[in-house]
């Protein structure tokens, strides 16, 4: 671990003295590039010159105790080396973790899909309550949540709503939340109380740089129509929503959000990037998505993840069989409650397969 250590912190050093090369400089890309880069590994380089600093004064403490000291320095320094010793365990722990693989997409942008699923009207309006909770998490963080494309249903739920949330680290958080999230409750489409279970799946993806993923404009058929809403009513008479169709993979993407189809043109683009850069990477790094089949952040959209149980306002995780009173609270975005312990258990598991080592 200490000399994968010690390459680092000679790497940072690089990386300060490229940053300050003119050459560098005048080179946008390669100034990009190397900044991120540094960014990426200055946590781990902090850490670690802290863990060493500790050690240095855990050695002079020691050279001091060696020496005829007086009964109260005696005391004295021997508190101060016990506090030492203390951090010790806790900053080797987090390197460990520091030097964990990053999932190469965790700094990303997402596109969120959520639609409901088995449950009709009520999973539906599950939906929209799940719309509702990442983007008041998404405002906890100080990302940005955007509308793409939406589908709603006569009660206020969404049969689909896509949306994107754009924000550092984005994708590190909202990855775990892909897969199946199952809800009990009274409906509000229910006169006699009883208890339903109905279900929503959520998926989500890194959104794509053009750089990232190749797509000709010879390779895309788009068409435009009218928009419309709940009931098939027409919300406008122009011809501003779009479908974009990716004909290598057969991608289909709708946006109708915007009043404009250039904006609606764009926004699907963002989205049909994402969806082909997903299914490209799942092709090109099967090595790298089989490693995260023992993680908690599988991306498993049919495999239920989560339940939601009004009546006893409780939510539990599946994967790590965490089970929190707390319902009211993960509604309204604090989402970290579970997003914290999966993101443990998940490097955890990542220590113990010799991830980190």
């Amino acid at each position: 671990m200490f000399d994968r250590l010690e390459s680092v912190e000679d790497r940072y050093e690089q990386l300060t003295e490229l940053l300050m090369d003119p050459d560098v400089i005048g080179d946008n890309k390669k100034l990009r590039e190397y900044s991120k880069e540094q960014s990426d590994i200055q946590e781990t380089v902090e850490t670690y010159r802290k863990y060493k600093e500790i050690n240095d004064q855990i050695a002079e403490t020691k050279e001091m105790l060696a020496d005829n000291l007086d009964d109260e320095m005696k005391e004295m320094a021997k508190a101060e080396l016990a506090e030492l010793e203390n951090e010790i365990p806790e900053l080797e722990d987090k390197l460990r973790r520091l030097l964990i693989p990053k999932d190469p997409n965790d700094d990303k942008n997402v596109i969120v899909e959520i639609r409901g699923a088995a449950g009709g009207e009520e999973a539906a309006l599950f939906a929209g309550d799940l719309y509702r909770m990442y983007s008041r998490y998404a405002e906890e963080n100080g990302w940005k949540p955007e509308v793409i494309e939406a589908s709603e249903t006569g009660l206020g739920g969404y049969k689909e709503i896509i949306f994107a949330i754009s924000g550092k680290g984005a994708y590190s958080r909202m990855k775990y939340e892909n897969g199946a999230h199952r809800v009990q409750r009274v409906p509000s489409t229910e006169s006699g109380g009883r208890i339903h279970t109905s279900t929503a799946t959520v998926a989500v993806l890194p959104e794509a740089e053009e750089v990232e993923v190749d797509i000709h404009e010879k390779d895309i058929r788009v068409d435009t129509f009218a928009a419309s809403g709940p009931g098939g009513q027409s919300v406008n008479t122009t011809m501003s929503a779009v479908r974009l169709t990716h004909v290598p993979t057969g991608v289909v993407v709708s946006c109708q959000d915007g009043k404009s189809q250039i904006k609606n043109k764009e926004k699907a683009m963002t989205v049909l990037r994402a969806r082909v850069y997903d299914m490209f990477e799942k092709e090109a790094q099967a090595e790298y998505d089989e490693s995260r089949k023992s993680a908690v952040g599988s991306g498993d959209r049919s495999e239920r993840i989560r339940t939601y149980n009004f009546p006893q306002s409780r939510v539990t995780d599946h994967r790590i069989g965490l089970t929190l009173q707390k319902l009211d609270q993960i509604l309204e975005g604090k989402l970290d409650l579970i997003i914290e312990p999966l993101v443990v258990e998940e490097q955890s598991k990542m220590m113990e397969s010799g991830q980190a080592q």
